[in-house]
């Protein structure tokens, strides 16, 4: 039988700040894809990365007053740590800085020009520096970027530049998406895309002289390669096409799928499948466009304040859960929405009533009832073999729903089976059974059928919730009991093993209580203003590290509004502008100041610290302020300096 692999990557993110909960969900939904068929039997190679290149980086290591490598290398640390607090179980993460991209990016273009598809002219046209986008006059007649979520002002650009023949190849483009129906998904984006060809493509240029943070052409390192070039050909480069030894890349390639999202659709499926069959390779197989993750204004974007930061969500309710939400309110191909209030009501609703009680009175009844030993059961009746029949449907649903992205689907299968299971409880009442000895076989049937159901689920839920299942493990008395763990058992009903042990613990999933005063999805009491406080004589401050110092960014921010928090006689709501960039941060300085005041100043801000949402909004920072005898005064510099530049 000849070996099964599976490809799948996600975007590479761009590392010009921390990423959100809409990068967590593209991610989530390629791990969860990798986690599924690593339990079949596949040989996965699961890939992600950061996309580091180009002149939005290089503009923003100089207002750092650092390199642009220096940059990256901050920022895509957070990624790492975002990923291994989400349990993404990538096998490669690949950075544009790595020697081994640039080998095979210099190797795609040379190919590509040697076939007589790059040409040297010169460029005239409108560039967006935050999209890395070129726009066309027709397009940006207003002087703002065309992209609907960007709109800030392009500049006019004018230089040397390589171009690639992209309208050669747009009619085997559209043959090659007619030919394989399953190359873009959702059709919905198939349909967008054969529009946008037909339309006419324009040849794309694919270098610039104007700045130098890229990597260089390979026969003019006057020019430097055009991002969205560099970028996409992580998806080969991490497979060495062209080494000396390819087999990786002969396994996989031919297998692979590309999560983006709807945004980038159109570099995934015309420009990266033109740019693959002008280098002689393969277009990819699968790329499915996923929509967003709306919050409250729509998409996020810092400029709105509404960007959510997955890290608090992790911390404040587990990874788990904040991967459950993610998969189960994401309808297939369309936008979903994120508020916090949805995200507890999924988690005390699915996780805490349904999943983790059933969990919880199955081991308390086989506690009580059967001194924590899984029992052997007895012949089925109609009651047992109408969640028996179940059970068996559910694992098929599944595997047909995972592999086409309907990962709310698969979901709601299980839950039907883990509803069924507790439907089945009250059916049955185990409590009434243990009070008469005649029926004590009946009795460990049901117990004995409650507990495989909540085994079947738990292998289930595997790929979207992987701390899920050793928890359940560790209660029904299966850890280490690998057969009774794969996907396969799951398949076949009579998969926990009689005499099995169980060691009864807490909730898996405890609910989400707040106190009367405090409204659903509010973020626990935070502080937000960082106070220098006389020290008392007699006490010395807790000394630490310049390392540890090195950690907090301390910006300077001017003050461009503000306004008091309705109903709260403490909070200002201030906005301000930190560098490019402006922000929301909530202050507790109205007592001290009137919003009058305060407009104007340039203040010191803790740039990174983590988003907290009070009162509603959410707040971005912290201001610095000193507190003497209940006088506060906010900290501000005293000459005219940019916003934006570093405190050190």
């Amino acid at each position: 039988m000849p070996e099964k692999a599976f490809y799948v990557t996600t975007p590479i993110y761009y590392p010009s700040d921390r990423l959100h909960i809409g990068h967590a969900l593209t991610t989530t939904m390629a791990d969860t894809l990798a986690r599924y068929h690593r339990m079949r039997g596949y040989d996965v190679w699961f890939l992600t990365g950061s996309d580091e290149h180009g002149q939005k980086i290089e503009r923003k290591a100089k207002e750092a007053g650092v390199t642009p490598k220096e940059y990256v290398d901050r920022i895509v640390a957070g990624f790492q740590h975002l990923w291994k607090m989400l349990n993404i179980s990538y096998d490669d993460f690949i950075r544009t800085t790595e020697p081994r991209h640039q080998e095979v990016v210099q190797e795609l273009f040379r190919r590509i020009y040697n076939n007589g598809d790059i040409y040297k002219s010169e460029y005239e046209g409108w560039y967006c520096t935050p999209c890395e986008t070129f726009w066309t006059e027709r397009q940006a007649p207003d002087r703002l970027c065309a992209n609907p979520d960007c709109r800030r002002p392009v500049e006019l650009v004018k230089e040397e530049s390589y171009f690639f023949r992209m309208s050669k190849y747009a009619d085997r483009l559209l043959r090659h998406i007619e030919e394989n129906p399953e190359f873009i998904q959702p059709v919905t984006r198939k349909n967008e895309m054969v529009s946008f060809i037909k339309s006419g493509l324009e040849d794309l240029c694919v270098s610039r002289t104007t700045f130098d943070w890229g990597i260089p052409v390979p026969i003019d390192e006057k020019h430097v390669i055009y991002v969205w070039f560099d970028a996409l050909t992580n998806y080969v480069s991490a497979l060495d096409p062209w080494g000396k030894d390819d087999s990786k890349f002969k396994k996989f390639w031919p297998v692979v799928t590309h999560l983006v999202g709807k945004d980038i659709v159109r570099f995934h499926t015309v420009i990266w499948p033109i740019m693959l069959m002008a280098a002689g390779l393969e277009p990819p197989k699968r790329v499915f466009g996923h929509g967003w993750l709306l919050v409250e204004g729509g998409k996020m974007s810092k400029s709105k304040g509404n960007v959510v930061d997955p890290l608090v969500l992790i911390d404040r309710y587990g990874a788990d859960a904040i991967r459950y939400f993610l998969l189960r309110e994401m309808p297939y191909g369309a936008d979903g929405y994120y508020s916090e209030d949805a995200l507890i009501t999924r988690t005390n609703t699915d996780l805490a009533n349904d999943f983790g009680n059933l969990l919880s009175r199955t081991t308390a009844m086989l506690e009580k009832f059967c001194g924590g030993v899984i029992p052997e059961p007895g012949d089925p009746d109609s009651l047992d073999r109408e969640l028996m029949a179940l059970a068996g449907q559910v694992p098929g649903e599944v595997e047909r729903a995972i592999p086409e992205f309907q990962f709310s689907q698969a979901l709601a299968a299980i839950w039907r089976l883990v509803n069924r299971a507790n439907k089945y409880i009250e059916e049955t009442a185990p409590w009434g059974l243990a009070r008469d000895p005649a029926r004590r076989g009946r009795l460990n049937t049901v117990l004995y059928n409650l507990a495989e159901a909540m085994r079947i689920a738990a292998v289930l839920v595997t790929p979207f919730m992987p701390d899920t299942p050793p928890r359940v493990w560790a209660q029904l008395g299966l850890t280490g009991k690998e057969e009774a763990q794969t996907w396969d058992s799951a398949c076949t009903w009579g998969g926990i093993p009689v005499g099995a042990r169980l060691q009864r613990g807490e909730p898996i999933f405890p609910r989400i209580e707040f106190k009367d005063d405090e409204p659903a999805g509010a973020a626990p009491p935070q502080v937000v203003d960082a106070k220098a406080e006389v020290q008392p004589k007699g006490e010395e401050a807790e000394l630490i590290g310049i390392e540890d110092f090195a950690r907090v960014d301390l910006r300077v921010a001017e003050v461009l509004a503000a306004e008091k928090v309705e109903k709260a006689d403490k909070l200002l709501k201030l906005t301000l502008r930190v560098g490019e960039e402006e922000r929301t941060v909530v202050a507790g300085i109205a007592q001290h100041y009137t919003p009058d005041e305060i407009v104007g100043k340039k203040i010191v801000v803790v740039a990174n610290l983590k988003p907290a949402k009070l009162r509603g909004i959410t707040s971005q920072g912290m201001l610095l302020a000193a507190s003497v005898d209940g006088r506060l005064s906010v900290l501000t510099v005293d000459r005219d300096i940019d916003s934006g530049a570093r405190v050190k």
